[in-house]
């Protein structure tokens, strides 16, 4: 017993153990290096093959290239890393790949039967990119998700809130996207206006406000239009007015629309209808009209 432990202090003393310890490290180290370099240098010769998309016959859009940079970057890190780790056990750790990586087949044949998920992901993956149904930077709801596309990755897709909330949608979930980034958006406002005023002034107030509008803001490209009396209230009536603008601009083009009106009404003498309430007494047999909280 004191001789093996005496060897196996000499063992570990010994200069052959730290030099293969040194040249296992010094391996992985290089290996791991390399990685690094090939993975870099990756990225960047793909974004400058598809820099030169505007060169080449088949244009492809901006959103959908950026897509597709994502996609490939993501794949060659996968890839590259694979290559790496199985290079690490080799040279390493001095482990034989060939039989390792038939039972990993065999296993992974086993797992295989329930990984359908995982095989529904990738396809989903492969269809939203090939049929375009949303790209990165689109502005899209899914999956009761809404936001921007941060990134469309093989087996998932990453989805900014406009709220700051990042939100990691596995792809075969998504079965239904609606995409506001691929047309111009419709901005639509419903202007209440009282009953005591004239609506023949009022819808002129407007038109002359709306017709200003594409040159004071760009994110409208069309003249608003008039669309008519929308509905008639309690208090007052409502014109509607509807106006064309940039993908995803609409909510900004409604508010815009909502502040030039509110300030030239006011000016105009057209204020903003009060709430009205009719009460009848039933013993007195006379009416009483209760209007912005007072009595008249």
């Amino acid at each position: 017993m004191s001789q093996q432990l005496q060897a196996f202090l000499d063992y570990l003393k010994g200069p052959q153990l730290w030099a293969t310890i040194g040249s296992s490290a010094l391996s992985i180290v290089f290996i791991l290096i390399i990685a690094f370099f090939v993975i870099r240098i990756g990225k960047n010769l793909i974004n400058r093959f598809f820099s030169v998309n505007s060169k080449r016959k088949v244009h492809l859009s901006e959103r959908r290239v950026n897509t597709l940079i994502r996609l490939v970057q993501s794949v060659l890190t996968y890839v590259v890393w694979f290559i790496a780790i199985v290079m690490i056990l080799q040279s390493g750790f001095g482990l034989e790949i060939g039989p390792l990586i038939a039972g990993a087949g065999v296993v992974g044949l086993a797992i295989g039967f329930g990984a359908q998920n995982l095989v529904r992901d990738i396809l989903s993956g492969f269809f939203i990119i090939f049929e375009d149904q949303f790209a990165v930077g689109d502005y899209v709801f899914a999956s009761d998700v809404e936001g921007t596309v941060e990134e469309i990755g093989i087996r998932t897709t990453k989805i900014l809130a406009w709220t700051g909330e990042m939100n990691v949608i596995p792809n075969g979930n998504i079965t239904q996207v609606t995409n506001y980034s691929v047309s111009n958006g419709l901005a639509v406002v419903d202007i209440n206006i009282p009953y005591e005023a004239d609506i023949v002034h009022a819808e002129d107030v407007i038109e002359h406000i709306i017709s200003d509008l594409p040159d004071k803001y760009e994110e409208i490209v069309t003249t608003p239009v008039i669309h008519g009396v929308q509905s008639l209230d309690t208090s007052h009536f409502v014109i509607r007015v509807i106006a064309d603008t940039l993908p995803v601009y609409q909510w900004f083009g409604a508010r815009a629309i909502r502040k030039e009106i509110k300030e030239h009404l006011y000016n105009e003498g057209i204020d903003i209808p009060s709430p009205r309430l009719v009460m009848y007494s039933r013993n007195e047999g006379n009416k009483r009209i209760v209007e912005g909280g007072s009595e008249g």
